[in-house]
């Protein structure tokens, strides 16, 4: 993951890197800014999602559990989850 951070961060200062003051107007960055941190969220929250259902599989809960902990069905919980746990 923070491989991929760093690869974008480096897109984003590259791309940058290519404007020209002269004919780019200046603005204030902070909600594109906001944006970014907040995808980047949004993917760590993921991540975390998929490692924590993976930790509730190891642990033997079952797809009826962590699909009551999500709001969801049991098959919907597995369908979403499964290829990530190798089930």
């Amino acid at each position: 993951m923070a491989d991929t951070r760093l690869r974008h961060d480096s897109d984003v200062e590259q791309w940058l890197d290519t404007l020209d003051p002269a004919t780019t107007p200046a603005r204030d960055a902070a909600r594109m800014r906001r944006i970014a941190t907040a995808r980047q969220n949004l993917t760590d929250a993921e991540q975390e999602l998929r490692d924590a259902v993976a930790a509730a599989r190891a642990a033997g809960d079952t797809w009826s559990m962590i699909g009551i902990a999500l709001g969801t069905t049991r098959q919907a919980a597995f369908q979403r989850f499964g290829k990530h746990v190798g089930e």
